[in-house]
């Protein structure tokens, strides 16, 4: 493999939180190769997190959906790439499939982890990913020499990773909070109160409420942030929040696009979030980020940031990555507290929990 990439092509991942974590390996390689071009291609949704990047120079639309082969589309964006000279290709997904098109396109090196019968189709297999815990580790890992990639130790460790870091221009934060009608006369804390995987995710609502009204007790406001899906319980958590705070919450979820949240979460002083793509986006964009695990773990994804807090109950049967809890009682959702949440909550925003009691 050349010791210099110059034009490099990654086949992202496909959904938002895995998305914000491959940042990590793009930063790696442009400080190892500073000249060198990063195209990623990846569906066409994540082209706002992506241009939030400033080592992505372009996004790529990949057409197919998740889990789609359509070998005739995969041939033709792989002949249409070849024209573009790639040097290397760093396949991030695990399927067979995802590493056709860098073969089709003929780029040299193609460079990923073993998975579903990929030998040939990859050029630089790594064999030992369970030797790395967490998935921010897998995609940094695939920037260094194989022979160098032994394990967690050899990287650094978690914390001295390039952690994900989306920038966010002024011009388009100033354009979203007119848009919509904010102001940041009182700091902001972002609730993000929906998930995709299912409701062995989903922190109660009427949890979310109680934060809500004592954070706005403390001089907060509440933003509500969440995709079409979540539009319905961003309704009823402001539903659920006391008359005389209403004024003070505004929900987002549903109305805002992906890039205008992003921009609106940075301008967040703590996001509290289920195990969700919103909480990888608070943790890149540099809010404190209080993370709420159910059935999921923390032990492979966690939010990548340096004021973190990661909050779980102990309870026997957790985690057990189910959609839906297998016993119906939703314990590990339900036994972690408003209580434990507000603790970490004033823990990681002393200064204005403490300014706003004092008035």
């Amino acid at each position: 493999m050349p010791s210099k990439p110059t034009k490099i092509l990654i086949i992202g991942p496909s959904w938002v939180g895995d998305m914000v974590m491959s940042q990590s390996l793009y930063r790696t390689l442009k400080e190892q190769f500073p000249s060198s071009d990063i195209d990623v291609l990846a569906p066409a949704w994540c082209k706002p997190v992506l241009d939030r990047m400033p080592e992505v120079s372009k996004a790529i639309d990949m057409p197919l959906g998740h889990g789609q082969l359509c070998m005739r589309t995969r041939y033709q964006l792989g002949k249409q790439l070849s024209k573009e000279g790639y040097s290397h290709a760093y396949i991030l997904p695990n399927s067979a499939k995802s590493a056709l098109i860098p073969l089709i396109a003929r780029i040299p090196n193609r460079i990923g982890w073993k998975g579903e019968m990929r030998y040939g189709l990859l050029t630089d297999v790594r064999q030992n990913r369970k030797q790395f815990k967490y998935m921010v580790e897998r995609y940094v890992a695939l920037a260094h020499p194989k022979k160098d990639m032994l394990n967690s130790e050899s990287l650094g460790g978690l914390d001295n990773l390039a952690y994900p870091r989306l920038e966010i221009p002024e011009v388009d934060r100033t354009q979203a909070l007119d848009k919509f009608k904010l102001d940041l006369a009182r700091p902001v804390v972002g609730l993000c109160p929906g998930a995709e995987f299912g409701p062995s995710k989903q922190w109660p609502i009427e949890h979310f409420a109680s934060v809500a009204n004592e954070v706005i007790r403390q001089g907060f406001q509440v933003w509500i942030f969440g995709s079409q899906n979540d539009k319905n319980i961003g309704d009823s958590l402001t539903r659920l929040v006391n008359d005389d705070n209403k004024a003070y919450v505004t929900n987002l979820a549903g109305s805002s696009s992906l890039v205008e949240a992003i921009d609106l979460i940075s301008c967040c002083k703590t996001v509290i979030s289920n195990d969700s793509g919103a909480m990888h986006i608070a943790a890149a964009v540099g809010c404190s980020v209080i993370g709420l695990y159910g059935s999921t773990s923390p032990n492979y994804t966690p939010p990548l940031s340096k004021d973190v807090a990661i909050l779980s109950t102990n309870i026997e049967c957790r985690p057990c990555f189910e959609r839906e809890c297998p016993y119906g009682h939703l314990k590990c959702l339900k036994e972690l507290t408003p209580a434990m949440v507000l603790e970490a909550f004033n823990k990681l925003t002393p200064s204005q929990a403490d300014s706003s009691l004092s008035n």
